[in-house]
Formats: structure tokens, C-alpha cells, sequence
């Protein structure tokens, strides 16, 4: 993780909130990792029982690669029965032992990095839907206002002048990868961080120890029940983003801040959580909303005049420091949501009106968020209809993305979309009601199944297309080849028609069984458009 040349045990293990030691503190370490295959002379290694395989497992091998150090989530009399090199090892190599494998793994790379996010503004943006515009959001507002600003989310990182592919699923990168991250910004002269957090990351404490200064909410709505089990443990780890606003490093006129949604169910939840300032934004009415006590507090931030073209969005936003215009080049009504959530962060940080609104002005398209593909070819004449793709993958944001492109069809609207395997099974007929109800043409099709039968996945879906009355082969069909169902639809559009293709958006891969094979939406609906277009 690290080229340094060596730091003693004893200077990393203050960063562990919690951890006891067996061995030599003195020991000196090169490098920090949790995977036993890049453990090199003078590693710490890192063990945690993951989703597929147990770390502790590996100890051995990391010992044998010549692990100087080992954290381990088990008390000693324990590991010392599971480790095959048995009592020898615990005479050489010094056990720290940890409640949590996966949050040492973070405080031990901010340790190891001399913790790079104490010495930045950190804004941390969470939720079910929105969080990548929101973030893009905040970040073009803060360099408008003239700060050296980094973003990580879950299409890239932007590291001063360096842009990094972040991976090819959605996700926020592991807790090493986030704190190189953050040093490569400190090293490039970055003031404030805008970071990406999703409920994964933070329960898997991948976002620990980012010291944050602000945390933003988008909403709160059915996704990930797969990883947490129900939706209270969804929320809650949600929350953990406000929850540790509390510990966090506080840093001199940086007060704590939590951005909340008033319109979501979730806000009385995260009111409770103390900050020291709390900044809310609404859409409904005069923001006038129900907290957790009996009086009503008037939301911070709202909209008014909400003027949506096929191009952009314009609105009036009312803040604490006065009424300006906005206008937005996105489309969907979602999104003003999502400037509001970026307007309280530029308040929050004393952004003047002028970099709020030039920041938004300037955010360009972001990649699978409505975005518009067009492959006109001049010896045919332009495109005859639109395709857009769409990243959409819960009820509520598949929802939003069809009223949205309802409004800028002039004809018939097709929806093509599947639902990931080994996730959320009760979204499946949801999302086939929602895609019956406001698409005029459903194509159902593969969306990762990983390892669960692509036909039950499409059946589930197709029970809630049915559900709403949607009839097989006349208003929907199931074609498992996720390339044949975009082509299926474009080449049924008409003059007109707009073609929506939602689930994949910005991802560069599928998943089937356990592999990950080489996708993109975009070429997909590039290709099928070259065939039809050139016929």
C-alpha cells in the first residue's frame, strides 16, 4: 500500500479505537494489506471474515510471505487453534486484536497515509438515488467558488489533474484504495473532497475514518435489503455517515453539518442524529415539515418556478442567503432535488450565489444518467427517435426516469431493463408494475444475474407487468440476451418513440455465474442503431 520504508507497530496502533496487542510494538512495518497474496517482507496483514471467505483463513500465508504483523477479528486462544503454524506464531508475530477487521483495515491506511482527510473540508454524499449527480454537483460548485477540489464516486476519482476509473460495478472502493486516494489529493494541493458513500461502503467501513465535516442525503428508498436484511439496517448504515460526524476530527471553522432531504421519510430519523448545524431542502409546498418534536421547522432550501425543457431544468431557489435562478443542463424533475442538496453544501461552506449557480450551469452530461445516444448517419438522415440510457435500477428511480422521458416523447415510450440476481427479490414485481403502468413497451432482459436462473429473474418481473395488465408479446416481452432486447426495441421504434434503457448506465461489465464479462449499454444501442439506421 504504501513505498515508505518502515514505520514501528507502536505509531499506527493509537489510529485503532479499539485493540489489544500480543507481541512486539516495536516491530516495523512496510506496508498494510488485507489480501494474503500481495503480503510482502514487513506487512501488516489484515484479517476479517468477508461476504465469500474468511481472511483468518490466509494468516498462515501471510505469516509465510513474511507478514511482519497480523489484526485479527478472534481473541487469541482462538486464532491459536485455527492457525496451522499454531503457538510459534504468536512468539514472532506480534496478534492485534480488533472488534472489527474491516474498520482497523481503514483507521490503519489513514494511520499509514498520515491521515490525509483531517487536512481537507470532507464532504460525504449518501442515499438511494442521486448520489453521483449530487457529488458532480458539489464538485463543480466548489471549483466554481474557486477551491482546489477531488471526487470520488462510483464512476471515477479526479485527483487534481488525474481522473481514475473507480471500478466496474457500482460501489464505493475499499477503504485503501479511498485513502490513496485522498493522500494523491493532499499531494496535488486539494482543499475540500467530495466522496461518494454508499450503504455498502459505509457498513463495510470502507468511508471510516474520512473525518468528515459534511454529510448529504439524496433519499432513502427500497434497495440493498440483499446486503442489510431489512430496511431498518439499510437506514441505519445509511446513517452511519451522520453518526460519525460526532467523532470525526473538528477542524478549526469547519462546523459539522448534516444535509437533509425533508421530503423522505428518512429526515426524522437523521434529524435526531446531533450535528452541530443541520440544513434542510424541500421541493413540497412551502417546506413546512414535521420533525421529531411537536412544533414544525421550516426547511432551509427550496424550489419554486420549476421550468423543465428537453434539455435542461430551470427553477427559483430560496435559501438562507437570498433567492437566485438556477438552471440546470439535466433533465427530470429528481434533479432538482439534487441541486438543492448541492446549494445547502455551498452554503454550508460560504460558496458565494455566483459560484452556485455557475456550477451547476457548467455540470455536463454524466455518464449512464439520461443520457442521450444519437448515432445519426448523414446519408440516412438524422436519428428518427430517441434512445436514452439510464442507470435507474430501484422502483423509485425507475419510476422517475419514465415519467421524466414520458414527458419528452412525442410518441410511444419503450422501457428495457432487468433486475440484478442475488439482490433485492421484492423490487422485481415492482419495478414490472412501474414499467406497465407508465411505458407504453416493456422488454424485459438480463441485468448481472450472477448465479440465479435468468428466466425465474425475468418471471418475477413479468408477474408485475402482468399485475397491471401488461399482455406477453403485444405490450411486453422477455429476451434473456440484454444486446437482442436493445435491438429488439429500436428496431420496433417508430418516428417519435423514445427508447429508455435503464439497470447498467455508467457500469462497464455484466455478471454471470461468477464472471465478469466486458458490457456497455452505450455500444450496445450504438450498434443496434448502426444496423438500423444503415438498413
Amino acid at each position: 500500500m504504501n513505498e515508505a520504508t518502515g514505520r514501528p507497530l507502536r505509531e499506527l496502533l493509537p489510529a485503532l479505537p479499539q485493540a489489544t496487542l500480543h507481541g512486539d510494538p516495536g516491530a516495523l512495518i512496510t506496508g498494510i494489506t488485507e489480501d494474503s497474496r500481495e503480503v510482502r517482507a514487513g506487512n501488516l496483514f489484515v484479517a476479517y471474515e468477508g461476504v465469500q471467505v474468511d481472511g483468518h483463513d490466509f494468516i498462515p500465508d501471510a505469516i509465510q510471505r513474511g507478514a511482519a504483523a497480523v489484526v485479527v477479528e478472534h481473541s487469541m486462544a482462538s486464532m491459536a487453534q485455527s492457525l496451522t503454524l499454531g503457538h510459534r506464531v504468536h512468539q514472532k508475530v506480534p496478534l492485534i486484536v480488533v472488534p472489527s477487521g474491516r474498520e482497523a483495515l481503514a483507521h490503519l491506511s489513514a494511520a499509514w497515509h498520515n491521515f490525509p482527510a483531517r487536512q481537507m473540508a470532507m464532504i460525504g454524499v449518501t442515499g438511494t438515488d442521486g448520489k453521483t449527480t449530487t457529488v458532480n454537483l458539489i464538485y463543480h460548485i466548489l471549483r466554481a467558488a474557486g477551491y482546489r477540489t477531488g471526487m470520488i464516486s462510483t464512476v471515477n476519482a479526479v485527483l487534481g489533474d488525474t481522473v481514475h476509473d473507480t471500478g466496474l460495478h457500482t460501489t464505493t472502493p475499499d477503504a485503501p484504495d479511498v485513502q490513496r486516494y485522498l493522500v494523491e489529493m493532499v499531494a496535488a494541493g486539494t482543499t475540500h473532497a467530495v466522496l461518494e458513500a454508499t450503504s455498502e461502503g459505509l457498513a463495510q467501513h470502507r468511508v471510516t475514518a474520512c473525518d468528515f465535516d459534511i454529510a448529504v442525503v439524496t433519499n432513502i428508498t427500497h434497495e440493498h435489503l440483499y446486503a442489510h436484511g431489512t430496511f431498518e439496517k439499510y437506514r441505519e448504515a445509511k446513517a452511519m455517515l451522520f453518526r460519525g460526524l460526532a467523532s470525526a476530527r473538528q477542524k478549526p471553522g469547519l462546523p459539522k453539518t448534516a444535509v437533509l432531504n425533508a421530503d423522505d421519510p428518512s429526515y426524522d430519523y437523521l434529524r435526531a442524529i446531533p450535528a452541530n448545524r443541520h440544513l434542510s431542502y424541500t421541493l413540497k409546498g412551502t417546506g413546512t415539515l414535521k420533525g421529531t418534536g411537536a412544533l414544525a421547522h421550516p426547511a432551509d432550501i427550496t424550489a419554486s418556478d420549476i421550468r423543465p425543457s428537453p434539455q435542461a431544468l430551470a427553477f427559483t431557489a430560496h435559501t438562507p442567503v437570498g433567492d437566485f435562478p438556477v438552471h440546470i443542463p439535466l433533465i427530470g424533475r429528481y434533479n432538482v432535488y439534487n441541486c438543492l442538496a448541492a446549494i445547502a453544501v455551498g452554503i454550508a461552506l460560504e460558496a458565494p450565489v455566483e459560484a452556485m449557480q455557475a456550477g451547476i450551469r457548467a455540470l455536463g452530461g454524466i455518464s449512464g444518467r439520461m443520457e442521450r445516444i444519437d448515432c445519426s448517419l448523414s446519408a440516412t438522415g438524422g436519428q428518427p427517435f430517441t434512445v436514452i440510457v439510464d442507470f435507474a435500477h430501484t422502483p423509485a428511480a425507475l419510476e422517475q426516469a419514465l415519467r421524466t422521458v414520458r414527458g419528452l416523447a412525442e410518441g410511444r415510450v419503450w422501457v428495457v431493463f432487468g433486475c440484478a440476481g442475488l439482490r433485492d427479490v421484492g423490487k422485481r414485481p415492482m419495478m414490472g408494475e412501474i414499467a406497465a403502468r407508465l411505458a407504453d413497451f416493456a422488454v424485459l432482459t438480463a441485468e448481472d444475474p450472477r448465479t440465479e436462473p435468468l428466466e425465474e429473474i425475468i418471471e418475477q418481473i413479468a408477474a408485475g407487468c402482468e399485475s397491471e395488465g401488461a399482455v406477453e408479446g403485444e405490450s411486453y416481452w422477455r429476451i434473456e440476451d440484454r444486446g437482442e432486447a436493445i435491438r429488439f426495441a429500436i428496431e420496433r421504434a417508430r418516428p417519435g418513440d423514445l427508447v429508455l434503457v435503464t439497470g447498467k448506465g455508467h457500469e462497464r461489465s455484466m455478471c454471470f455465474g461468477t464472471t465478469e464479462y466486458p458490457w456497455s449499454d452505450q455500444e450496445a444501442v450504438r450498434e443496434a442503431l448502426r444496423e438500423v439506421l444503415c438498413r
